[in-house]
């Protein structure tokens, strides 16, 4: 195949696509994890807290807190991660609260969001916005 400029165009075009591909792919994971997590029912923004770093230096450790009181199940998603889900938290009827912390890699500047099942079955969803300045997954 002789390489001209018009084939080097549509090369170039089709890199950019290709490259563009995996955080759309996972962007529509995480809404995929979402539906089924609430069953497509209609989120609320009260009852839920979600406390992240708003710089984290290195995308590998990054601390994260969740706190949704009367809540029995609390999913935790890093939606620019190669694989957004990052746990599910279940709580019992003995559970003395309903809060969770961890640490997250997230493999670059993304929305970590936290949804909350409540004990009345409506959902709570809050996310917090991360800038990380070294990446964790590969980045």
């Amino acid at each position: 195949m002789e390489l001209t400029r018009r084939n080097a165009m549509i090369l170039g075009a089709g890199a950019l696509v290709a490259t563009g591909l995996p955080v759309a792919v996972a962007a529509a994971a995480g809404d995929d994890q979402i539906a089924a997590f609430t069953g497509g029912a209609e989120m609320g923004s009260e009852g839920i807290t979600l406390t992240a770093p708003e710089i984290a230096e290195n995308g590998n450790t990054v601390p994260i807190e969740v706190s949704a009181p009367g809540a029995t199940a609390i999913m935790v998603l890093a939606l620019g991660n190669p694989t957004p889900p990052v746990a599910t938290f279940n709580f019992g009827p003995l559970a003395a609260s309903q809060n969770a912390s961890t640490r997250i890699r997230l493999a670059g500047t993304q929305d970590v969001v936290a949804i909350a099942k409540l004990a009345d079955g409506s959902f709570a969803r809050a996310s917090s916005t991360v800038k990380v300045t070294i990446g964790g997954c590969g980045g």
